[in-house]
Formats: C-alpha cells, structure tokens, sequence
C-alpha cells in the first residue's frame, strides 16, 4: 500500500495546491460569511481572468481588466450576468484582497439588460388560445 492509494486500492486524488493569494480571498470571503456558491464563482472567475493572461492577478491592473472585460463581451459574448459576477469577483480580489484603492472607481459594472415583456392584443389576452373554436360556434362542428 502506497500513500497514493487506500487500503482498498483506490486512487487518492491529488491535493491541489492552494496559493496564498487564494487562501487570502477565500479567508476574506469567508470572514464576511459570503455563501459557499459566490465563494465559488468567485474564485472561478478570478481564476479565468489569471489564466487568460497567464500571470498571477496580483501583477495585472486596470489595463488588463478593461481588456478581459473587452474579451468577455465581445469576444466570448458571454451573458451580462456572467459579466456582473466576473466584475464583482475582480471588485472583491482587488479592493478587498489585494488591497487596491483605485478598483471601485475603475472597474465598471455592465448594466443589465432591460427586456420589454411582450405585450399581448386585446384578442390575446381576452382568448389565450386563440387558434381554437370559440364553445358553441358553428365552425368545426
């Protein structure tokens, strides 16, 4: 029997390393009781902003997060939601973790988008199923 192995033989997966700069944000996080899935959306978005750029996030700054902003939004087109996690998860990293002053100031939040509900004719709202028969016409019958 090995260390990487159980008694029973089964392969114990390898722990993976934590950073410090990891440890502090989680630490951080949950010092301000934030919930276990924030703390994890947080973490993944921090993780693909450092890995987009291939550098840890403390040696990137405002330059770099207009450009991975850029990059989601054009070029992964990805949701405005998922923008407003990535914004607030590098909000957090900078201001709070890393102890930036400029972050608040500098990192825009994209705004939502503002969809008009559809609005239904007089006959559609009066007659949800308006491909049927009206009961008792003569159509159909």
């Amino acid at each position: 029997m090995s260390d990487q192995t159980t008694p029973f033989g089964y392969a114990i997966p390898a722990v993976r390393k934590v950073s410090p700069l990891r440890q502090r944000m989680i630490e951080d996080m949950r010092v301000r009781n934030f919930a276990l899935n924030t703390q994890e959306s947080y973490l993944h978005q921090v993780s693909l902003f450092a890995r987009h750029f291939g550098k840890s996030p403390d040696q990137l700054g405002t330059e770099e997060i207009r450009a991975y902003q850029v990059y989601l939004a054009d070029e992964r087109q990805v949701s405005v939601g998922t923008r407003i996690v990535a914004v607030s998860a590098l909000r957090f990293l900078y201001r709070v973790t890393l102890q930036r002053d400029w972050t608040v100031q500098l990192i825009p939040t994209a705004k939502k988008d503002h969809r008009l509900p559809a609005i239904l004719s007089r006959c559609a709202f009066l007659r949800p199923g308006m491909g049927t028969p009206r009961a008792g016409s003569s159509s159909g019958t």
